[in-house]
């Protein structure tokens, strides 16, 4: 079976893992913490801070007990090749032994982002790959929808899955008035899907609705690609699709659609069954939620 990999954001810099079955652990790219720290463009750079660290804390006599070799991440040339990966336990000892006190902010991030919601909502949604619940669901239904959004926030919040009954609104944009959904849903789900256009007008006009009180986003993209993976034989590439572009895309397609529609087309791929491409699907899809 293919690794499980993630790709968690600080402050826009990519901290990627792999998941280690045997030991029920992720592994952690040590560079890329570096970089992340250090807020460092070179990955040489970030490599060679990283060596002389390792030197210093070993003259030091502080002991980064779980650095291993064992892990390949993808490299800048697309590459998959072997480097220092580090356990939960041993970024902690390395963020509290930063020169100059520089990581407290990147340990308190590190800290926090497995605990909160959105923590723990990821890993559920990384489940969804192996669960076999996407492939029993009616892509293009408003049940669909519901269902992707419940087991997702399932236990996390007591609205998972629910329609909501309250109006919300989001950076001074009202979204659809929740009185009215009993007509506007039916109308979203009626819209037909066998065409890109078809399917990425569905996918804004659901958007706009806007069904759930917390965790749209998240769903919805799933679901877009639900649709263009049964009509098309397609699937969004999200790591492809720049986060602010993204995020101004959707703005305007309330009044324009070419956009986000761009956006979409340009990063279309046929690895609708890959692994790998909807673990990173799911980790893009949670970095356009993190506030600016």
């Amino acid at each position: 079976m293919a690794q499980k990999k993630s790709i968690r954001f600080y402050n826009d810099r990519q901290v990627r893992a792999v998941w280690d079955e045997g030991h029920s652990k992720w592994w952690f790219s040590a560079i890329d913490i570096v970089r992340a720290i250090n807020d460092e463009d070179d990955y040489v750079k970030a490599g060679n801070y990283w060596r002389w660290l390792k030197r210093k804390f070993d003259s030091e006599g502080i002991q980064l007990v779980s650095v291993t070799h064992d892990f390949k991440f993808e490299a800048p040339d697309g590459k998959q090749r072997a480097s220092d990966a580090l356990d939960a336990e041993c970024v902690h000892t390395l963020a509290k032994h930063y020169p100059a006190n520089r990581a407290n902010a990147f340990l308190d991030w590190f800290t926090y982002s497995d605990n909160t919601i959105d923590g723990q909502s990821k890993k559920k949604a990384y489940d969804l790959f192996e669960s076999g619940l996407m492939d029993s669901l009616e892509p293009g239904t408003v049940e669909c929808l519901q269902q992707i959004h419940a087991y997702i926030f399932g236990g996390l919040y007591d609205f998972a899955g629910q329609i909501r009954t309250k109006n919300i609104s989001k950076d001074g944009f009202t979204f659809a008035n929740a009185l009215h959904f009993q007509t506007i849903l039916p109308a979203i789900e009626r819209m037909p899907e066998t065409t890109f256009d078809e399917i990425a007008d569905k996918y804004i006009e659901m958007n706009v609705a806007h069904p759930f009180m917390e965790g749209n986003g998240r769903s919805t993209r799933i679901w877009l690609d639900l649709m263009l993976r049964r009509s098309l034989k397609k699937c969004v590439d999200w790591s492809r699709i720049d986060k602010k572009a993204y995020l101004e895309a959707m703005r305007r397609s309330v009044v324009d659609s070419a956009p986000i529609k761009a956006l979409l087309a340009g990063a279309l791929t046929d690895k609708i069954n890959d692994r790998e491409t909807f673990m990173k699907g799911v980790d893009y899809s949670y970095y356009y939620e993190q506030s600016e």
